[in-house]
């Protein structure tokens, strides 16, 4: 962990030196009452905490930071001996424009900290995947790649992650709405059947300084027994889920 830490910093450093006046650096702090990634619960349907730490130049480079706490690779059963409860994900990339479309290209690792041996028949949950996203007005596409073993499934290089999202701002409301359709899918071949499709529909607002969010999230995850018969209930079922972010 502490070389994780020390490797953020160092980037962060790397960038900050030549030019502080052309950078920013911003934090958040939340509370998420599911926390929900690409339609499936993280924390068997349970609350979580979560903050991260981003560096922006204005070159477009970025790099940054951001964790939560979890149980789903305990809970799935991925986990022989030691525990893992801690997700904390690192990325670095770039972002600009051409035009009225921008453009962003990164690569992201997502940790699990933890001192633990992963069951028979998987992986350790760490997974590297590389981005890139286009967007127009208030609509983003964005597509990512598995670099390796994906989320305990061994061989997963190349399972894949395209989604499409809209996020619309009522002006006099203060209001922000938001629309989203993802399709991840598994590799190897064998993994297929835990592919599927989410949907999420959301509202937001900022309230002195705190944005409250609220979004029903659903997928149609429902075959295999991963996401079917977990603790906590099926993990791709529909859920409501409510957001409290402060920036820092």
């Amino acid at each position: 962990m502490l070389k994780k830490k020390l490797l953020v910093a160092a980037l962060v450093a790397a960038f900050a030196a030549p030019a502080m006046a052309e950078s920013s650096i911003s934090s958040n702090v939340g509370f998420v009452s599911d926390y929900i990634f690409r339609g499936i619960t993280q924390n068997s349907h349970n609350p979580a905490v979560q903050g991260g730490i981003d560096y922006a130049h204005d070159s477009g480079v970025y790099v940054g930071a951001w964790g939560s706490n979890v149980s789903w690779i305990a809970d799935s059963g991925a986990v022989a001996s030691g525990s893992v409860t801690m997700e904390l994900d690192t990325y670095l990339g770039y972002r600009g424009a051409a035009s009225d479309v921008g453009y962003d290209v990164g690569f992201v690792r997502y940790n699990y900290l933890g001192d633990y041996t992963a069951a028979s028949g998987f992986a350790k949950a760490d997974t590297q995947e590389i981005y890139v996203s286009a967007s127009y007005q208030f609509l983003t596409a964005k597509y990512s790649y598995s670099l390796g073993d994906f989320l305990t499934v061994i061989d997963g290089k190349g399972s894949s992650y395209f989604e499409l999202n809209a996020n619309y701002t009522l002006e006099d409301a203060g209001v922000t709405l938001s629309a989203h359709v993802g399709k991840q899918t598994f590799k190897p071949s064998a993994a297929d059947i835990y592919s599927y499709t989410d949907y999420k529909l959301g509202a937001s607002k900022d309230l002195s300084g705190y944005v409250v969010g609220v979004a029903y999230t659903s997928t149609n995850a429902g075959d295999s027994w991963t996401y079917a018969d977990a603790v906590g209930g099926k993990w791709g079922k529909g859920v409501l889920a409510v957001t409290v972010t402060r920036a820092m």
